[in-house]
């Protein structure tokens, strides 16, 4: 009689099903279904990777870090790689938005383009920094320090409590100080709650980064060059704003996820995936599409609007 051996074992940032086709009564006793080892979960039944479309089970102790590495100095190494890579993930922030103020002071690029694609990069680089940081619990918070340093430098400047002509240039509509208070504040909250609630453990927060800056991002970019035809119920928004934030959403929501499965921070059942992916990047869409901007800031709705859809979508 044919049995179908499921066992689920633990490894770092991943949990591997396997699937093995056994000969119940040719196997020895010690290894028979009622036999199993406890750190072996047996199961006939092959639909349960089926039902979810996502599964991560965290690697405790101090000695695994990021990339599935290790940490062999143990608490005090994974403190020290957290502060390293918090500093250099710091310069390297920095650096990005200083090339692109050079750039824009240069004339070669717009203005305008120039703080789209810091819209864009800044967060989607930050969170593919992510890996980086140890598997410790202050992991995360170490990693919030990044967006928690340019929160305080918006705020400081928006309230012209010091000056910095580049980054104003670089990040606002109107070369205005308190618009720093505005889009560009919200956008930086957005990223350390993400990496605060979220982090590399849920699909969620990657997902409302990646609609946030890419989506978002790429709709008003391509809006603002192709988008003549409007939509009938927001004159401010076009068909090709929004038809490009659905697929770009949607590609760099999957691209994301497919990266921190590859790192092995969770398994995903990539048909229901991309379904889920499919409808969050719809609603957040629609929601960015409505006549409500003045209302309530993109950087606000679309990250939250997507976090909500996407904790139910992959609810398990």
């Amino acid at each position: 009689m044919q049995a179908f051996v499921c066992a689920t074992m633990s490894r770092p940032f991943t949990t591997a099903a396997l699937v093995v086709p056994v000969t119940h009564s040719l196997l020895p006793r010690h290894l028979r279904l009622s036999n199993l080892p406890p750190f072996l979960t047996a199961t006939t039944d092959t639909s349960i990777f089926r039902r979810r479309p996502y599964n991560f089970r965290p690697v405790s102790g101090p000695v695994t870090a990021g990339l599935g590495g290790f940490d062999v100095i143990g608490d005090g190494g994974s403190m020290l790689q957290d502060a390293g890579a918090t500093a250099l993930v710091i310069a390297g922030a920095y650096a990005f938005v200083s090339t692109f103020d050079f750039l824009s002071e240069r004339k070669l690029i717009e203005q305008n383009l120039s703080r789209k694609l810091v819209h864009i990069l800044s967060g989607l680089l930050f969170m593919a920094s992510w890996p980086i940081f140890s598997a410790s619990g202050w992991a995360r918070y170490f990693a919030s320090v990044v967006p928690l340093t340019n929160c305080l430098r918006l705020v400081i400047h928006g309230l012209s409590l010091a000056t910095d002509e580049g980054l104003i240039k670089s990040v606002t509509r109107e070369g205005k100080p308190e618009e720093l208070l505005r889009g560009p504040l919200y956008y930086v909250l957005v990223l350390i709650l993400c990496a605060v609630l979220f982090w590399r453990e849920s699909p969620v927060g990657v997902i409302s980064l990646a609609m946030m800056c890419g989506g978002d991002g790429i709709a008003d970019i391509v809006g603002r060059r192709f988008g003549s035809t409007k939509l009938p119920y927001n004159k401010q928004k076009s068909w090709a704003g929004s038809l490009s934030m659905f697929v770009l959403g949607f590609l760099v929501s999957v691209g994301m996820l497919y990266y921190f499965s590859a790192l092995g921070y969770f398994q995903l059942d990539w048909v229901s995936t991309v379904e889920r992916v499919a409808l969050v990047s719809f609603i957040a869409t629609m929601v960015e599409s409505l006549p409500i901007t003045g209302m309530v800031d993109d950087n606000i709705s679309v990250p939250l609007v997507s976090m909500v859809v996407a904790s139910l979508a992959f609810a398990y």
